[in-house]
């Protein structure tokens, strides 16, 4: 397939080093890495854990340096019950003392890279730690004795997160909503790129919309799919489902017969999905969301909950509606006024154009060269 996008010439010879929390799936912030891989093809890859079947061989391809909990056996499966010593796990790695400049992706522990003596380090950030700092009622669930020993746990890791921040020379968050985390949280400021969605893997075919709509997420507590499961039962309107993960018994459980789980699915059928569906239902509140972005591309409207990454990838009126509370009554009167509303497709795959994969390079080439030149200026200070 032919790129649609280049690298700034400043990069070529620059020295990287990457780190990236683990790699155990290909999911958004991996989509980011592998571009990292491709711009810096020479680039050791820091990660606590590394499952090489389970992500790309463009990220392969490249030397990896795992921690010891790679050694545990059986962590692939149970990496996130060793969540207290990822701290340990990170700051454990030596890193080159050649390299120009640490390029960390992260969401939990890459940021903490120790870097050599004057090695700047520039963090993508997805957002800054979530368990310790966000959403710890859907993470832990309503069991007291399990949030009471928890407490501590959480304290701790929050102390070590902002300890660890100064790490980092320049942070960059990928929307306004992590930037105001990164400020409120570690004090500090932080430049906005926002990821890209792949305008050359989804597409539209314009061809009229089917009789269902669509979820593309992982089952998992804070993304609220409960929500939209309740809301469709109710009214009977076909809902197909698209992804695995914790919370699959207890939905399917509570679902009507009109919606379908469909488990996971290969991006081929995934664009499918995209480009036959009515409108794609967003209901939990993101730090970004490149779902509804990939929808969009395909030249689909998006019903999200208003709060959130969601606020700044959908255009209200031309690509989609927000719907205020998380409730099945709110969603189901967005859904509504989505499904009555004549929606125009190329007006919605140009705003999902404006996330292209070379305005996301554009806007890292900047966030980089402040880095560096911050450090050269130290020098010659």
């Amino acid at each position: 397939m032919t790129t649609h996008y280049s690298f700034p010439a400043s990069w070529k010879n620059l020295k990287v080093v990457l780190c990236h929390d683990w790699l155990t799936g290909m999911r958004g912030g991996e989509r980011v890495l592998e571009l990292l891989c491709e711009a810096f093809p020479a680039a050791p890859i820091f990660t606590l854990l590394h499952n090489p079947k389970a992500v790309s061989e463009t990220i392969n391809a490249h030397p990896i340096r795992t921690s010891w909990l790679q050694s545990i056996p059986g962590i692939e499966r149970h990496y996130r019950n060793f969540l207290p010593f990822f701290p340990n796990a990170i700051e454990r790695f030596r890193v080159p003392g050649d390299a120009d400049v640490i390029i960390s992706t992260s969401h939990c522990v890459a940021k903490g890279l120790k870097p050599g003596p004057g090695m700047p380090h520039l963090c993508y950030c997805f957002t800054p730690m979530r368990y310790a700092w966000l959403f710890h009622d859907e993470y832990l669930g309503g069991n007291p004795i399990k949030k009471a020993l928890a407490r501590p746990l959480l304290t701790w890791l929050r102390r070590w997160d902002k300890q660890a921040s100064p790490r980092v020379s320049r942070f960059v968050g990928i929307s306004r909503h992590i930037q105001d985390r990164i400020t409120r949280f570690y004090g500090r400021e932080a430049d906005v790129v926002y990821p890209p969605v792949d305008l050359a893997r989804w597409t539209p075919d314009f061809a009229p919309a089917g009789d269902f709509d669509l979820i593309a997420s992982a089952l998992v507590p804070y993304k609220k799919i409960d929500l939209a499961v309740a809301a469709y039962t109710c009214t009977g309107r076909r809902l197909k489902i698209v992804g695995t993960g914790t919370e699959y018994a207890k939905l399917k459980a509570m679902a009507g017969a009109n919606i379908e789980f469909l488990g996971w699915q290969s991006d081929e059928a995934l664009l499918d999905l995209y480009r036959r569906c009515r409108l794609l239902v967003f209901p939990g509140e993101e730090d970004f969301g490149i779902v509804p972005l990939e929808a969009q591309a395909c030249g689909r409207p998006v019903v999200a909950y208003g709060r959130g990454g969601a606020l700044e990838t959908v255009k209200a009126g031309v690509s989609g509606i927000f719907f205020d509370q998380q409730t099945p009554e709110s969603l189901q009167t967005a859904v509504t006024e989505c499904a009555e509303r004549t929606w125009d497709p190329t007006a919605i795959r140009a705003h999902a154009e404006t996330f292209s994969i070379q305005t996301f390079l554009n806007g890292l080439a900047a966030s980089l060269d402040k880095t560096l030149a911050a450090r050269q200026g130290a020098q010659h200070s």
